[in-house]
């Protein structure tokens, strides 16, 4: 069973791979999980994944690819020959995407090693269902199409999704306690919710069900990183399933 350190993702948000190496340092040790975006990824290529794995963290690459089948089967066979351990695609591409996003992950995996964790983004913590009614043209509440995204997932072969803390419950009635849930929109006590809506604080994502949550600026912003990590440890003790 993983400890609680290993459930929290850091969202290594920055510009450059050397305001990204600031906190890493300030971080080692801790057991951490860290999640590069498009951001820092467009900025430090590859080789910033390489160091990351050389480091010894846990690596979820958070590209949301989301393309053409034979397009985003491309992208995964390239993806797995980094090492990472967990990378995503959007579950609006359908279901003939994710199988081929699984397909191209499971073809470019090294011979000998374990493919990446392979998980589909539901909704965005931004989306509120006017949005989601109104400038995505999409019917009903945000709860009914992440369910739907989320069995769309696992019949495609994937591994989880990244949804919102709230919707957790909901999917693991529809697909199972053994289908991950990776949750942002997560914001420690007396921090700003920023551009986030569904939101909980860290103790009652993993109250929910959430196998993993992704801290952002609560960490990364905080004077002392490592004490604002060790904050929220102390917070959701005896709060995980």
């Amino acid at each position: 069973m993983m400890n609680m350190n290993e459930r929290i993702m850091v969202a290594l948000d920055y510009p450059s791979a050397q305001e990204a190496d600031h906190c890493v340092r300030l971080l080692e040790g801790t057991g951490v999980y860290v999640k590069i975006g498009m951001q820092l990824y467009y900025a430090a290529g590859p080789d910033y994944i390489r160091q990351m794995k050389d480091k010894g963290y846990s690596v979820f690459l958070d590209l949301k690819v989301h393309d053409i089948p034979n397009t985003a089967r491309g992208a995964m066979q390239s993806l797995a020959s980094l090492g990472v351990d967990m990378v995503n695609v959007h579950a609006a591409g359908g279901l003939k995407m994710m199988e081929a996003a699984r397909e191209g992950l499971e073809k470019g995996t090294p011979s000998g090693q374990k493919r990446p964790l392979l998980i589909a983004v539901t909704q965005l913590t931004s989306t509120t269902e006017a949005m989601m009614n109104d400038e995505l043209g999409i019917a009903g509440s945000v709860e009914d199409c992440v369910v739907q995204y989320a069995k769309l997932a696992k019949q495609a072969g994937l591994d989880g999704v990244v949804a919102s803390p709230k919707e957790v419950p909901l999917i693991k009635e529809a697909c199972g306690s053994a289908f991950l849930t990776v949750t942002p929109g997560i914001r420690p006590k007396g921090t700003d919710a920023g551009d986030q809506h569904r939101i909980t604080t860290p103790s009652d994502a993993f109250k929910l069900g959430s196998d993993y949550i992704v801290i952002g600026r609560a960490i990364t912003q905080a004077a002392d990183p490592k004490q604002a990590l060790h904050t929220i440890l102390e917070e959701v003790k005896g709060s995980a399933n």
